[in-house]
Formats: C-alpha cells, structure tokens, sequence
C-alpha cells in the first residue's frame, strides 16, 4: 500500500551534501507536513507514495536551501551608497553617518523585506543577520516566511537605536522573548567587533550565551589594521583577547578572519569555533583574502556570507560560491583547493551546522525541514552539463533558481516569489528610502 506525501519533486539531479560529494541522478523528494520524508529513486517513489501534488524539474539539479551565514539585511537600502572605500573610511564617512540620521524600525522592517525577497529569489532559505531593531527584523522573516537566527547586535557607542551596552542587550532581549517560540526564528547574540566592544560586555555576553544556549556572531580579523590596532591597545591580538575572555567556544560564529595567523588559527581549532566567509565583501573593501584552504585544512567549520549590500553590493550566494572556490585557488596557488563539492557544503551544511541547524537544514535528509531550492540548467548557457555541481559553482547563478521552498511552502515559483508582498510594493520601499538617503 502507497503512502501518503504532500509533494513529491522529481528532479534531474539531487545533490543532498549530506553525504558529502554525492549526485543523485533522477531522484524524488518525498515531503509531508514541511519535513523530508524520503529521498529515493524516481520509479521507487511512484509506487511507493500517493502525493497530494507533484512537480516534474526534467532539466534541474535540487539541492538543500542556502544559508547566509553573515548579512546587515537592511542595508539592502544603502545599495551603492559609498563604494571604492577601504573598511574604516566606509564605516566613519559612508555608513555610520547614514545610519544615525535614517536608522529606525521603519527603516529596518522595509529594508528587511527588500532583502529577504532578494535572498529568496536566489535560493537561500536561512540568513544569519545582525542589525538594529530586531524585533522588526523578525516582523520581516516572519512576513516572507524565510528562516533567520536574529542576532541582537551590541555596540558600547550610542545610536539611534540604543544608549550603550546594556541598552542594546536590554532591547535585543526583549525582542528575543517576544519572538522565541516561532517556528522559523531564533536569536544569537551580536557583539558588533572588538574594536567597538569593551571587555566587560565580551564577559557578559560570554555568560548570557552559555545561559541560553543561544551563538554568538562577531566580526573578527577584517582588515590588518584592527589586528595592529589591537596589539598596541590591549598587547594581544583579538582573537586572543577573545579568548581570555571565555568568549570562544563551538557556539562562536567569527565574520570574515581574513588576518589570520598560525596562533589564530590553533585557537579557532581548540574551540571548536566557525568562520563565515565572506569574499566578495573582502575584495570590494580590499581587506584582503581569508585563508579558506588552511581553515579547512585545520577542520575549523566555514560557512559563507554576503555580509551587507553595501559591501557587497548584492546578497547573492552563488556569487559567494564562485569567489570563494576561485580565491581559494589563486591565493594558494593550488588549482585543486577548494572544489565544488567542498564550496557547495559551505554555502549549505556547514552553514547551518555554525547556527545550531545542522539537524533541521542544510542538507537534503529524511527527517530535515524541507528548505530546498531548485536550479534549471535548461537555457543554451548552462549547456552541456557534465557536472551539475561544478556548474553550480562555475557557471549558474542566481538567475537560473526556478522553484524555492521554506518548511514545504513555495517561496519561489517558475523563478516569481510567492510572497504576502508584491514586487511594486518592494520597489515601492527603495524609491522612498532612496529619496531620504539621497538627501
């Protein structure tokens, strides 16, 4: 006797990531009530399930939902607004002016949205966010049904948002237990860096992590400066001062650790800790390169991230994936470092694994959540195909993401979203917001 499913997908190629540097060729996805119920041979799954519906990708490659391990979602609304910078002239001249004269809920909710469509639209289903306003943060995630760990960002200097530390936890906190019980939600707590985080938060936050078991999710090692400026502050470099501090530990999440040395990266390894690279970001601000190829030599976890779209300027996983496996290549010299396969479970597995998800996404597994996303390869230039994952890597983009779901639900359909929010209404945010900013 058949059994019953909501959806059945049928599709050309499944690439689950878990188990690694795996192709399935015409496979089916089995998924009822938002869970992976099954992953088997198409002709198995036929006589074997009765589905409420059924969708045919003949010339598609199915893979796990992509995670955004590090984002600013709102700056979606900052896109462009101060290129050709290096990091610190960027924050000091472009981006904290902008933020104390615009920042607000407002701002933040719609920003949010902006970006969430676009991040859907290409695939990804979870983001890693840090910001302000969390709380209208998670009115956005939960508006467009996209998964998110929210993170409360903390800063020792005032902004629009809060006065000082305890203010950015005290209203980060609020928010968290206001949003804890939703089921594609979750928080972590978001020292900003430790060029703007004094010891005694880095100590409290260490302790309110370990109280609710929740991660952490702090920039580190960005540009040679902060490593420069730290030693001549505090005798140490930051991811040692980190350290003594009891802040590092398998629920520390460190953005983008491009001046890594050997002493950084032994203790990266000793605690078990995550990196989300972020290469586009790094190349457009010329912090420099991430040593990606030692990193995961030393079996420390990568994920990777679009960082904001003012940085960047899109939040676009498949260009991360691209950059990532090329600068990899080039910065060692080594043709063979990071390969397709390996580039494809940063952008999935791993980063789901640094969040705490590993056991819910990231990897296409009966009894995972059914965040997948679909790629057709069906247009002249993805033509001929003799290796779906290197074309994910090499060749696709974001444009060729046909179908998305989050927990089962459609998000994006034949390439259109299927939002509560339409497109004019979205374009709507960026005219107003482009108008404020501008003056």
């Amino acid at each position: 006797m058949s059994q019953p499913a909501d959806l059945v997908i049928n599709a050309r190629w499944v690439i689950p990531v878990e188990p690694a540097n795996l192709t399935l060729e015409h496979h089916a996805v089995v998924i009822r009530d938002g869970t992976i119920t099954d992953l088997l041979p198409q002709e198995l799954a036929r006589t074997r399930y009765h589905a409420d519906r059924s969708i045919s990708l003949p010339d598609h490659v199915l893979i796990p939902g992509l995670v955004n391990l590090h984002a600013h979602s709102p700056m979606a609304l900052m896109r462009g607004i101060a290129d050709d910078l290096p990091l610190m002239r960027w924050l000091q001249e472009a981006i904290w002016p902008a933020e104390g004269k615009h920042v607000s809920s407002t701002f933040v909710r719609e920003g949010t949205l902006l970006a969430i469509a676009e991040m859907l639209r290409g695939g990804i289903t979870t983001c890693n966010e840090m910001y302000f306003h969390p709380a209208a943060a998670a009115e956005a995630f939960d508006l467009l049904g996209m998964r998110a760990v929210i993170g409360l960002t903390t800063l020792e200097f005032p902004t629009p948002y809060a006065s000082d530390a305890d203010d950015y936890l005290r209203k980060g906190l609020a928010a968290r237990d206001a949003w804890k019980n939703h089921p594609l939600i979750r928080f972590a707590l978001a020292p900003h860096a430790p060029y703007t985080v004094s010891d005694a938060t880095f100590v409290r936050i260490a302790a309110l992590a370990a109280e609710l078991d929740i991660p952490i999710h702090a920039h580190i090692h960005e540009t040679a400066q902060e490593v420069a400026d730290s030693i001549a502050q505090f005798g140490k470099r930051p991811l040692a001062r980190l350290a003594g501090l009891d802040l590092l530990g398998e629920n520390f999440i460190g953005v983008h650790a491009v001046h890594l040395d050997d002493s950084d990266i032994e203790l990266l390894q000793r605690h078990q800790c995550s990196i989300a690279h972020c290469p586009t970001s790094n190349m457009k601000l010329a912090s420099g390169i991430a040593p990606v190829a030692r990193l995961q030599a030393a079996g420390i976890l990568t994920g990777l991230g679009t960082d904001g779209a003012a940085s960047n300027n899109r939040l676009d996983l498949f260009q991360e994936l691209r950059h990532a496996s090329l600068l990899a290549k080039v910065s060692t010299l080594d043709a063979t470092a990071l390969p397709a396969h390996a580039a494809l479970r940063m952008a999935t597995l791993n980063g789901a694994r640094a969040l705490g998800l590993g056991d819910r996404v990231g990897s296409i597994e009966a009894g995972k959540e059914a965040d997948l996303c679909a790629i057709a390869l069906d247009t002249f230039e993805t033509r001929p195909c003799f290796n779906p994952t290197s074309h994910l890597v090499h060749v696709a983009g974001r444009e060729h993401v046909s179908h998305v779901w989050v927990s089962g639900e459609i998000r994006v359909d034949k390439g259109n979203t299927v939002l509560q929010l339409n497109d004019t209404e979205l374009l709507g945010f960026a005219a107003l917001w482009q108008t404020k900013l501008s003056n």
